[in-house]
C-alpha cells in the first residue's frame, strides 16, 4: 500500500517519500508526516530472528514505499557496515535493573549515526528517482551530535555539499573538535554567536527564503536538511526500538507481546517520536518516558499542556538537550490534533509570535502514553556515579538524565515494567563531565588524559572517533552572527 507524506501545516497535495526526503521541510514551513502509520507486517517472533539490517528493511519499506527493494537494501547495506564497532549495531546492556540500548557505536559515537549513516544514501537515491540535476546542499543546525554525524555521512559524497552551524560556546570541547577537524572538500562548519535555538531558527529562515533559493538554483544548488525535521532522519530511528524489542524477545528477557517502557533523553523530540511511531505500528510499548535536563520546556508541557519557550536558556553538561524549541513536537501536535493542519499551523504561529501555545483538552487526552520528568545537573552527575559505583558501567550525561528521570517515574508510579533506556552518546564524548561526576580528583586532568583514564576504569577501548581527533588539525574556524548565516552559506558555495 502506497504511503504518502503531508505537511503538518496545510492541506497541500501529498508527496512521495523520496520527495519528502529531498525537500526536508515543506514550503509552508511544516514538517512532513506519513498519511497513516503502517502496521508491522512481520510478527514479533519473525523479527526476533533478524539482524539489524534485516529489521531496518522490514520497518523502512513500510514508510518508504516508492523505493524499490533493491534501492532500499543497497542504502541499508552501505549505512550499517564496518563504520559501527559492534556487529549488532545497537547492543543492549543490562545495568541497574534496566536495559540500556547503546546507540553510539557508529563513526561519531552518538545516536545520530543510526540515522545519519543512511540519510546520504536515501537522499542521493531520492535525487536520482526524481531526476534532480542540481547539487544537494545540506543545511543543518546542531546542538552537538547531529553536526559531526551529518558531516561524516556526507563528506565527499558526490553531488552533495554540507554546511553545519553550531552554537560557538554551546557544545562540549570534544564535540567541537570532532566538527572543526572534519575533512572533505564539500564540508563547511560555522560557529554561531548564539545558542542552538538561534542556529536552528536561522536555518529554518534560510529554508523559507524564496529569493535565496532562486539565486542558489540558478547556480545549480538546492537545499535539503539533515536535521531530524527530515523524515529521512526519523524513519531510520524507528528501527532501533523494533530491534531492541525483538532482541529482548530473542534473549528470553520478555514474553511475546509483553509490554516494555521506553525512556528517551529528549531535546528536539525526534528520538522519542520515533518510539511513539513504533508503538503505533503495533510494537508493545507501554509508557514513553520523556527525560529533560534543566531546560525543561518539555517537562512543563507534559505537566500543563502549555508549551512556553519564554524562559532562561541554561547551558548544561548534556548540551544536545539544551533546546527550547523542540521542532519534532510539531509532528506529535499534528497527530493529537486529529491531523488538523490548520490547528497545527495556528499553534506554531503562536509559538513563533508569542513564544508559547496551549493545547486543547481533547489533545491533552491523547498524551496519556507519555510521561515527562527532568534531572538537574546534580541529579545527572549523581546518577553517573551511582551506576558506576554499583556495577562499573559508565554512562554519558544525556543517558544519565534519562536514568534519573526514569528513577523518578518508578518512585511515583510503582510501575516495574521492563524498561529500555535510549543511551544516546558514548561517555567518551563528554569525558570531563562524566569523570568529574565519578570523582572530583579528575577535575585537574586535561581532556585526553581523561580519555585514557576513562578507558582504564571502564575497561572499554577508546573509540576510533576519539583517537583520530587527538592530533587532527583544525580545518574550519569560521564564526558568524546569527544574522549572517545566509551570507556564510553564499560564501561557501
Amino acid at each position: 500500500m502506497e504511503l504518502l507524506y503531508n505537511s503538518t501545516r496545510s492541506k497541500k497535495q501529498p508527496i512521495t517519500a523520496s520527495m519528502a526526503i529531498l525537500q526536508g521541510l515543506s514550503e509552508d514551513g511544516g514538517l512532513f508526516v506519513p498519511d497513516h502509520i503502517p502496521q508491522l507486517d512481520k510478527s514479533l517472533e519473525e523479527l526476533s530472528g533478524m539482524t539489524y539490517q534485516e529489521t531496518a528493511y522490514e520497518v523502512m519499506k513500510l514508510f518508504l514505499t516508492d523505493f524499490t527493494e533493491e534501492e532500499l537494501k543497497d542504502c541499508i547495506a552501505k549505512a550499517y557496515d564496518s563504520k559501527f564497532d559492534t556487529r549488532e549495531i545497537a547492543p543492549l546492556v543490562y545495568a541497574q535493573n534496566t536495559y540500556f540500548l547503546e546507540l553510539f557505536h557508529g563513526s561519531t559515537i552518538a545516536f545520530k549515526d543510526m540515522a545519519l549513516s543512511i540519510l546520504p544514501h536515501l537522499l542521493i537515491t531520492s535525487a536520482r528517482k526524481n531526476k534532480v540535476k542540481n547539487d544537494i546542499v545540506i543545511l543543518t543546525a546542531t546542538s552537538g551530535d547531529t553536526g559531526k554525524a551529518a558531516l561524516a555521512g556526507f563528506a565527499d559524497v558526490d553531488g552533495t555539499k554540507i554546511v553545519v552551524f553550531y552554537p560557538k560556546n554551546g557544545v562540549s570541547p570534544i564535540q567541537e573538535k570532532q566538527m572543526v577537524t572534519q575533512k572533505g572538500a564539500n564540508t563547511c562548519v560555522v560557529g554561531v554567536t548564539g545558542n542552538f535555538d538561534d542556529a536552528q531558527t536561522g536555518v529554518k529562515r534560510i529554508f523559507g527564503d524564496k529569493e535565496f533559493a532562486k539565486e542558489m538554483a540558478e547556480k545549480g544548488y538546492q537545499f535539503s536538511s539533515a536535521n531530524s525535521i527530515n523524515i529521512g532522519r526519523l524513519v531510520p530511528q524507528i528501527v532501533y526500538y523494533v530491534y531492541a524489542y525483538a532482541k529482548l524477545l530473542a534473549n528470553g528477557e520478555i514474553q511475546n507481546g509483553e509490554k516494555i517502557n521506553v525512556v528517551v533523553p529528549t531535546g528536539n523530540f525526534g528520538n522519542i517520536l520515533a518510539a511513539y511511531y513504533a508503538k503505533n505500528m503495533g510494537l508493545p510499548i507501554g509508557k514513553l518516558i520523556c527525560a529533560s535536563n534543566d531546560n525543561k520546556v518539555l517537562y512543563d508541557f507534559f505537566q500543563t499542556g502549555v508549551y512556553d519557550k519564554n524562559r532562561q536558556f541554561v547551558l548544561t553538561s548534556s548540551p544536545s538537550m539544551d533546546i527550547l524549541i523542540s521542532s519534532n513536537l510539531e509532528r506529535l501536535i499534528y497527530r493529537i490534533a486529529g491531523e488538523n493542519a490548520e490547528k497545527t499551523a495556528e499553534l506554531m504561529a503562536a509559538l513563533s509570535g508569542e513564544g508559547k501555545y496551549e493545547i486543547t483538552d481533547a489533545m491533552w487526552q491523547e498524551l496519556k502514553d507519555f510521561y515527562g520528568n527532568y534531572a538537574s545537573e546534580e541529579e545527572t552527575a549523581g546518577m553517573i556515579k551511582k551506576i558506576y559505583d554499583s556495577c562499573g558501567y559508565v554512562i554519558d550525561t544525556h543517558t544519565a538524565v534519562a536514568a534519573a528521570a526514569y528513577e523518578k517515574y518508578v518512585a511515583e508510579s510503582g510501575d516495574n515494567t521492563k524498561t529500555v533506556v535510549a543511551s544516546t552518546a558514548s561517555p567518551y564524548k563528554f569525558t570531563r563531565s562524566v569523570m568529574s561526576a565519578i570523582d572530583a580528583k579528575y577535575d585537574t586532568m586535561d581532556d585526553f588524559a581523561l580519555v585514557d583514564e576513562l578507558s582504564r576504569i571502564s575497561g572499554v577501548t577508546v573509540p576510533n572517533a576519539i583517537e583520530e581527533i587527538r592530533t587532527a588539525p583544525v580545518l574550519h574556524d569560521r564564526v558568524c552572527d546569527k544574522t549572517e548565516m545566509a551570507e556564510a552559506v553564499r560564501k561557501f558555495l
